[in-house]
């Protein structure tokens, strides 16, 4: 299983880099935003859409009537339509999501915005959002992005990935270390 979502993210992000490359060539860079966004939320609403990119009992034909339809009637660039095109009749559109995830990672920072994720045991109210956002803003001398989820299985606390780096304030991770420990004595 890691190795196919290895895969499909490298697909993703060779789709979204093009894309993105293509946008910066062109121009279009703001154009490419509004486009992931509107696209992102529509894939939130649609149970169809969803069903259309991951099920594989539908032919590349008609995914790609079906994709081109859907990218006609919201108005995506000519870069984006041909970009959803292509995917279907590769069969590739299961990656859409990765790969609009990859062009928002790729806008943010072209702009200079730091990307931070964070995953806590319940959901953060407005104010604690917040608090996280300047204190990211303070440390890391830049604007940030932040990404809430929310992972009841971490007891309690709270992890954020910066890029690469992952900072573990979990009880679960500190619970695991602890009990590391006791072992290494017994």
């Amino acid at each position: 299983m890691p190795d196919s979502v290895s895969i499909s993210s490298g697909v993703a992000a060779r789709y979204a880099t093009a894309l993105f490359e293509l946008a910066l060539e062109e121009g279009s860079v703001d154009r490419l935003e509004a486009n992931v966004a509107e696209l992102k939320d529509t894939l939130a609403e649609s149970v169809d859409l969803r069903t259309l990119i991951s099920s594989p009992i539908y032919s590349r034909d008609e995914m790609a009537r079906a994709i081109g339809i859907v990218a006609g009637r919201m108005g995506l660039e000519g870069n984006v339509g041909n970009t959803l095109a292509l995917m279907a009749s590769k069969r590739r559109l299961f990656v859409l999501p990765a790969m609009l995830d990859c062009i928002e990672a790729l806008l943010a920072e072209h702009k200079g915005v730091i990307q931070v994720e964070i995953v806590s045991a319940e959901e953060l109210g407005e104010q604690d959002s917040d608090a996280l956002e300047r204190m990211f803003r303070e440390r890391l001398g830049r604007d940030v992005r932040i990404d809430m989820s929310v992972d009841e299985g971490l007891i309690g606390g709270l992890s954020a990935k910066i890029g690469s780096r992952l900072v573990d304030a979990s009880i679960r991770t500190n619970l695991a270390r602890l009990r590391n420990l006791m072992q290494e004595v017994g």
